[in-house]
């Protein structure tokens, strides 16, 4: 309760109610007509719960250490010969594609003009959209045209788009063996790691006025706290940060390098960018927008289509799904309408499920064919202040969640000159014997320990890192 009064306040005798004895301190000057004291709350309100979205990455990959500029890694090619081929006539294509639908490299170590590895003698599979038939390889032209006669005497394609499979090779008695060399194929990537800095800072003056405040911060930082509440969550957000770069960013391709300098001067180097989680998902792996365009992946039709797509590529039988809170409602809402009493109510009985209990209307995981998948919400996708709002205002362009093949994959390391077992995602940071950047922090100013003479302390964070997809092919995006 306020009272106004224009009278000018005067302390009372005694303690009585009176209307010059009230003091505001909401108003402008000696415009005191405030009645009571305010109740100071020490406590902070969290009312956003646990703000941050950092712990992705740190439970499904690893993080291991670089001293170069750039981390270069090889992946296997395919086993097997395997393209996508354009009929010159009825006896010979020329080959456009490989199965993965890129155009191939030179195969032959003898002829590298030759973007393929069919070879003479070989045995192949011609299909088109309306037949398939077995062919022998007569010859390969200097320029890769591959020449074939059909087995069963019917004439080929004579034009059009054809899918060719190498399954083996046929040779007459007293013949000479091959006379080229097909080579291991493999396919090498490249990231560069991008460096990430932040700072807190806090003048010598206010970190004098002691005011405390009770915290229970997202960074450890539960107690009685005063500006360094502040600092906490300074990190915390910048942890974020480290975490939301290896994800979202994506390699510069802007041609106007002025531009992206233009607030760094003196600097060296330049803006390259990094390739995170998405874009190399985008670039070198699948994508699926579900059958209606609205929820990916939230019928089993659409699960059917996604497994054909795994069984094309390295057929990891575990994966986690991380998805956002519609898409993880969708995949509970497709479990359980495949329970005969799904859609008219609850079945009690089984696994002890009576009708006193709490009904879990949620599911963690399935199996479906021989694939089995974890279910997990990630609250990135969820989060107003995170990709949530983005997801929001772009609905076309939404990502709804990601499948992460579980386990580890062989590889090539240049660096070190050997294979190695990695998880699939993995993020590189820079560190030596004398410097670690995997997340550096320092102190500062003329507060505490006097470095300078400015009259502050500051509070400084840096990293450098990057982002390793191993094995992309293996990972769904859900758009």
């Amino acid at each position: 309760m306020a009272i106004s009064s224009n009278v000018a306040p005067a302390p009372a005798p005694i303690k009585q109610t009176l209307s010059s004895a009230y003091i505001d301190f909401t108003g402008a000057g000696n415009d005191w007509a405030q009645q009571y004291l305010p109740d100071l709350m020490e406590k902070e309100a969290e009312i956003f719960g646990n703000r941050t979205i950092s712990g992705f990455l740190s439970q499904i990959g690893a993080e291991e250490s670089m001293t170069a500029d750039q981390v270069v890694w090889s992946e296997q090619g395919r086993l097997h010969l395997a393209y996508e081929a354009t009929m010159a006539n009825a006896t010979s294509f020329n080959v456009t594609k490989d199965a993965d639908g890129v155009v191939p490299a030179a195969y032959d170590t003898n002829d590298t003009s030759k973007a393929h590895g069919i070879r003479p003698g070989d045995m192949v599979i011609v299909s088109s959209a309306t037949t398939t038939q077995k062919a022998f390889v007569i010859a390969v032209a200097a320029a890769g045209t591959v020449t074939l006669n059909a087995y069963d005497d019917v004439a080929l394609p004579a034009s059009g788009t054809v899918k060719v499979l190498v399954f083996g090779s046929e040779y007459r008695k007293g013949t000479v063996g091959r006379t080229s060399v097909n080579t291991p194929g493999f396919k090498s990537y490249d990231n560069k790691p991008i460096i990430l800095k932040d700072k807190y800072e806090i003048s010598g003056s206010d970190a004098s006025q002691i005011g405390w405040v009770e915290v229970s911060g997202e960074d450890g930082q539960n107690g009685y706290l005063w500006y360094l509440k502040a600092e906490g969550d300074t990190r915390a957000r910048f942890t974020d940060y480290l975490e939301m770069s290896m994800i979202e960013a994506v390699k510069d391709t802007n041609t106007d390098a002025t531009e992206l300098l233009a607030l760094q001067t003196g600097a060296t180097g330049a803006i390259t960018g990094t390739e995170g989680l998405f874009a190399a998902i985008s670039a070198r792996g699948n994508e699926t927008t579900g059958i209606t365009g609205v929820n990916a992946a939230t019928d089993l039709a659409e699960f059917d289509a996604i497994l054909a797509e795994f069984d094309k590529n390295g057929a990891i039988e575990e994966n986690m799904m991380f998805v956002n809170r519609a898409t993880a409602l969708a995949m509970d809402d497709m479990l359980a309408s495949m329970n005969s009493y799904g859609a008219g109510g609850t079945s009690y009985g089984v696994f002890q499920n009576s009708e006193d209990m709490a009904l879990n209307l949620g599911f963690s995981g399935f199996r479906r064919g021989s694939y089995d998948f974890y279910k997990s919400d990630w609250k990135y996708l969820n989060d107003r202040s995170t990709r949530g709002m983005i997801n929001a205002m772009d609905t076309v362009n939404a990502i709804r969640g990601v499948m992460i093949p579980a386990g580890v994959s062989s590889v090539y390391d240049q660096n070190l000159g050997k294979n190695l077992k990695r998880p699939f995602l993995h993020v590189r940071y820079r560190a030596s014997q004398t410097e670690n950047r995997k997340f550096k922090t320092w102190t500062t100013g003329s507060v505490g320990a006097v470095t300078s003479d400015l009259d502050a302390m500051e509070v400084h964070y840096l990293s450098e890192r990057c982002l390793v997809v191993q094995g992309a092919n293996n990972f769904m995006l859900m758009n």
